[in-house]
């Protein structure tokens, strides 16, 4: 029997300058803030599993609009060993509330989030995240002055 690294998915879900984070209802981690995000099911692409996970755990309507990474670190998850697709998505509708094994969802601002202790590699996310925003900023503003 071969022994694979479980694929998973994590959203970033932007709205301005904030993001929905869900705190967990299930070990490990319980009542923790994370990334919403769960398992890909078999025969799902890890973008069905991306909107199907945000829709189940936040009630929120997505568009999914890029890959911040793959984070693959064997010790990231304490069950096993498990990578996940990190994916940044547009907030289109809804009002966050918590579903299935998210306890309760809520915005946080960007500020916020530099406070929020999260599960897994989930603030190593979050920094990834801000430092790839800053990066297209930056890049954005020297392209306006040419």
């Amino acid at each position: 029997m071969y022994r694979n690294p479980s694929p998973t998915v994590d959203t970033i879900i932007l709205d301005k300058d904030r993001v929905v984070l869900v705190k967990r209802k299930n070990e490990p981690y319980k009542g923790m803030w994370v990334l919403p995000g769960g398992f890909v099911d078999y025969g799902e692409t890890v973008e069905e599993a991306a909107v199907r996970e945000v829709m189940e755990e936040t009630g929120l309507e997505i568009k999914l609009k890029a890959i911040l990474g793959v984070y693959s670190d064997p010790a990231r998850d304490p069950r096993k060993h498990i990578q996940s697709t990190v994916f940044i998505a547009q907030y289109i509708s809804g009002t966050p509330i918590g579903g299935d094994d998210a306890a309760e969802a809520k915005w946080f601002t960007l500020e916020e989030l530099n406070k929020v202790s999260l599960a897994f590699d989930h603030n190593q996310i979050i920094k990834d995240f801000i430092d790839w925003m800053n990066e297209r900023e930056t890049y954005w503003s020297k392209k306006d002055r040419t």
